[in-house]
C-alpha cells in the first residue's frame, strides 16, 4: 500500500517515509495524474511500476556502491530510485519536457539524502556525446522498444567507460542481440553489440509490472564490454559495413550480398577467400571476427 501524501504544488507526491522511497503502482498513476502524463506509443513509454522488478534489475546488473550509472529514458523515476540506493552516483538521460522537469523533484522528494548523487540531461540520448561528472562505469535502462538498438549502440560507441550494461528491451530484441552465428534471429544487432562486449540473455520480465502493460514480452539483456579490443586493422566504420551490407540481403550467399561493398561479385569473393571464409556462406553464420577480416581483406586480388 502506498504512504504517499497528496501532491503538494510542485507536482511530487511529499512522501514522509523515505525507506519506502520506491515507487509503487499508486505512486506511479499518482506522479503521472499530478503531472498530466500519459504514457505515449510515439516514445515507447511503459513505465515500471513495480519495486520488485527495479530492485531485481539493479542486482542483475551487479551495480556496485563505487559505479557511475548512466540511465536512459527514466521515465518517472523508477529504476532512478533503485539505482540510487545502490550506486555511487546516478545520471539519467531523459528526452521529455515534462518528466525531465519532474525527475530531479522527485529525487529530492523521496531520497533527499541521494539528490546531490543524482545528475539529469535533458536530451534525446541519440545525441548525448558528453556527460556531467565522473564517466559512466555502468549503463542500465528500460529502454524504449522503438529506439533500443541505436540507443545502446550509441552509448557504447561514444562512453568507452562504461563496462557493464544491463537493458531491458522487447524479449525479441533481447533474442537478437544475445543470438549466437547460425541462429536464426542472429543479425546485426548481434554483431555490432558483439563488437563492443560479450552479450548474453539475463533474463525475463513480465508484462504485469508495467503501466500501461505492454502487448510484448520483455527480457534482460546483459552486456560486459571486452577487456581489450577486437584485434583487428580494420576500423568499426569499416566493419559495420560489411555487417550492414550482409544482412541487407540476408539469403543470398556472402559473394552476391557484398557485391556492392566491395564493387563486384569477383571482388567480393577475392576478399572473402582472402579473409578464409567460403564465398557461399551466408551473413548469419559468421562471427564478428570473421566480418572484421572481410574488412580488412577488401581489395584483395584487384
Amino acid at each position: 500500500m502506498s504512504t504517499t501524501e497528496p501532491p503538494d504544488a510542485s507536482g511530487v507526491p511529499d512522501v514522509p517515509d523515505v525507506s519506502d522511497a520506491l515507487l509503487g503502482p499508486a505512486d506511479i498513476r499518482e506522479l503521472a495524474a499530478a503531472l498530466g502524463v500519459r504514457p505515449t506509443k510515439q516514445r515507447g513509454q511503459n513505465f515500471v511500476i513495480d519495486a520488485n522488478t527495479v530492485r531485481r534489475i539493479v542486482r542483475t546488473a551487479g551495480v556496485r556502491p563505487d559505479d557511475v550509472v548512466v540511465e536512459v529514458g527514466p521515465g518517472l523515476g523508477s529504476l532512478t530510485l533503485a539505482l540510487l540506493e545502490a550506486a555511487e552516483h546516478v545520471t539519467a538521460v531523459e528526452i521529455d519536457d515534462v518528466l525531465a522537469a519532474a525527475l530531479p523533484r522527485t529525487i529530492e522528494a523521496r531520497m533527499p539524502a541521494r539528490a546531490g548523487h543524482f545528475s539529469l540531461v535533458h536530451s534525446d540520448a541519440m545525441q548525448v556525446r558528453e556527460l556531467p561528472g565522473p564517466a559512466p562505469t555502468a549503463l542500465v535502462a528500460n529502454l524504449p522498444y522503438n529506439v533500443a538498438v541505436p540507443v545502446l549502440l550509441h552509448m557504447l560507441e561514444h562512453f568507452p567507460t562504461i563496462e557493464r550494461t544491463l537493458i531491458m528491451v522487447q524479449a525479441e530484441v533481447a533474442d537478437r542481440l544475445a543470438a549466437a552465428p547460425g541462429n536464426k534471429v542472429y543479425g546485426v544487432p548481434s554483431v555490432k553489440a558483439n563488437w563492443y562486449a560479450r552479450v548474453k540473455r539475463a533474463g525475463a520480465i513480465g508484462r504485469n509490472v508495467f503501466w500501461p502493460a505492454p502487448n510484448v514480452d520483455s527480457g534482460l539483456v546483459s552486456l560486459v564490454r571486452r577487456a581489450e579490443p577486437l584485434t583487428t586493422t580494420a576500423s568499426r566504420t569499416e566493419v559495420f559495413a560489411v555487417v550492414d551490407a550482409a544482412f541487407a540481403q540476408r539469403r543470398k550467399t556472402l559473394r552476391a550480398a557484398l557485391a556492392g561493398w566491395a564493387g563486384s561479385a569477383p571482388a567480393a569473393e577475392a576478399a572473402l577467400v582472402a579473409a578464409g571464409i567460403s564465398p557461399q556462406a551466408r551473413g548469419e553464420s559468421l562471427t564478428v571476427e570473421e566480418f572484421a577480416r572481410i574488412a580488412e581483406s577488401k581489395g584483395a586480388g584487384a
